[in-house]
């Protein structure tokens, strides 16, 4: 699933009229970028969330043939229903399925290898698994010394929830990328719109979900107008 429903506020003014969804990074829109990207790893039916100026974003899938991925669109018009929201919409799609998904922001761009976070997710058996890095940034999540989701924390106003009563807590930026078995709809108790955030820090007291952490590989959030330069010379 790509997570395509977004206001894209960071990226004001071209977000005033188009979604972001459909910011351009060396002629291919971000949403393209995602699609192909998973295409790689062998994944091939995609379910897109929409909600700001969805129609454009229908149309563009629609005239490139959802660039040779199967689309399936979750149309969050009515209401943004944010990640965790607009997950437990699309859980229909997945409802059949006994193998995890990938969830992916559609405003990230990176070159990981996709293979690597599904191999340590089945052999851990999580409920979910976290791509995650070192990076800076204002909201980490909090994990143990074995990778395992124990709270989170605002850096900048430092808001802190603990999840787990564990000692030595290391910090890690979330990058946007997720594997999660599909059980998890079972488990999620939110209704509504809601942050796939806070659907992890209170199902980390009871069950299994580890970070997956890989510095090396290009990464980059194309949130913000500056970060669209960055991204072209990064991923050309």
């Amino acid at each position: 699933m790509i997570l395509a429903a977004g206001l894209g506020t960071r990226l004001k003014p071209f977000t005033d009229m188009h979604p972001k969804a459909l910011a351009e990074i060396n002629n291919k829109t971000l949403l393209q970028h995602n699609i192909e990207y998973l295409l790689r790893f062998d994944i091939d039916e995609i379910i897109v969330n929409v909600h700001h100026f969805a129609e454009q974003v229908v149309d563009k899938i629609n005239k490139n043939n959802g660039w040779g991925a199967k689309i399936t669109i979750s149309n969050e018009t009515d209401l943004l229903l944010e990640t965790g929201g607009g997950l437990k919409k699309a859980s229909w799609f997945f409802e059949n399925e006994k193998i995890p998904f990938v969830l992916l922001n559609v405003d990230i761009l990176t070159d990981f290898d996709l293979k690597h976070i599904i191999d340590f997710h089945n052999v851990q058996n999580n409920l979910a698994t976290l791509f995650v890095s070192s990076r800076e940034t204002s909201r980490y999540f909090l994990f143990d010394e074995n990778f395992v989701l124990s709270g989170w924390k605002n850096s900048k106003t430092q808001e802190t929830k603990i999840t787990r009563n564990v000692k030595n807590l290391k910090k890690m930026a979330f990058n946007g990328l997720h594997v999660i078995s599909p059980k998890i709809f079972s488990l999620i108790k939110q209704e509504g719109k809601f942050s796939i955030v806070d659907t992890y820090l209170d199902l980390s007291k009871t069950e299994i979900i580890k970070g997956y952490n890989d510095d090396k590989c290009k990464i980059i959030d194309v949130g913000k107008p500056d970060s669209i330069a960055m991204a072209e010379k990064l991923f050309i």
